[in-house]
């Protein structure tokens, strides 16, 4: 339902809506595993017996969510859709593909898809990411917040790779790109949750010192606003964007399966304050 009470500014997005859209991130050179990503797109190496970018789909279809929405770049590009098609192996009617030249980070990927959002919602995988179980329970909960973001924690031991969330008690007080020294052992991990406001937040970001327009700075505005949410991961999760963490996701896969459809639902947070409409 749009709220019709909205700023100038920000007339035609919708703030409550129950229809989201998906969004799978993968472009970039995988540069950390080169050899392998001479000749293909890292998203389209194998996992276990799939692609690795099956996985980030799979969980936005596990989640519900059939309008998917994906950015990839490099000179692979259409080898993407040779592989997926519209979707049918999914169940889906259609997947929606986008294009980024250069490497300007997450968050300038995810510019892209404002068009495709349209004023809606939007669940955000990136494609190297893979989880035991599912984020029903955490996009349910989404849907029912009036406005802002919702992010999903992970502890782990290598938290210096991700951006790390610094949490005092029930809240989160600070997000942090890839600190030398992490702040607490909780990653973020590759899966958020926006409403159309994210698209504003975009424009307003400056590069980072490594060229990139960070999606942590994306978190930290909604932080800052106080409409911010997280929710705890079950199950394992890992990324797949090193030689290790590839591995792991290759162990972790054969060992148990991926995108479970029954798990134990997460433990939620509300950041800074509580989502008030």
């Amino acid at each position: 339902m749009l709220n019709t009470a909205l700023p100038h500014g920000l007339r035609g997005i919708r703030l409550w809506e129950s229809r989201m859209k998906g969004v799978v991130l993968a472009g970039g050179t995988g540069s950390r595993l080169n050899p392998l990503t001479r000749v293909t797109n890292k998203h389209l190496l194998p996992i276990y017996d799939k692609p690795m970018v099956y996985y980030p789909i799979q969980t936005l279809v596990n989640a519900g969510i059939r309008e998917i929405l994906l950015v990839t770049g490099g000179k692979n590009a259409g080898e993407f859709l040779r592989l997926l098609g519209n979707g049918r192996e999914f169940g889906l009617k259609h997947i929606n593909y986008t294009y980024q030249e250069g490497e300007g980070g997450i968050a300038e990927a995810l510019g892209l898809a404002e068009d495709f959002a349209d004023g809606e919602s939007i669940c955000v995988v990136l494609g190297d990411n893979v989880i035991e179980n599912n984020v029903r329970h955490a996009v349910e909960n989404f849907k029912k917040q009036r406005r802002g973001a919702k992010i999903l924690l992970k502890e782990v031991q290598d938290a210096e790779r991700f951006g790390v969330a610094e949490i005092r008690g029930d809240r989160v007080t600070s997000i942090e790109e890839k600190p030398r020294k992490p702040k607490s052992n909780y990653a973020v991990i590759g899966i958020y949750l926006y409403d159309a406001t994210v698209f504003q937040k975009i424009r307003r970001l400056k590069p980072s010192g490594r060229g990139e327009l960070e999606i942590t700075d994306v978190n930290n505005f909604y932080l800052e606003e106080g409409n911010l949410t997280y929710e705890i991961l079950d199950g394992w999760w890992t990324d797949a964007g090193t030689f290790e963490s590839l591995l792991r996701a290759n162990n972790l896969v054969a060992e148990t399966g991926a995108n479970k459809l029954s798990s134990a639902e997460p433990t939620e947070r509300v950041v800074s304050r509580e989502v008030k409409g």
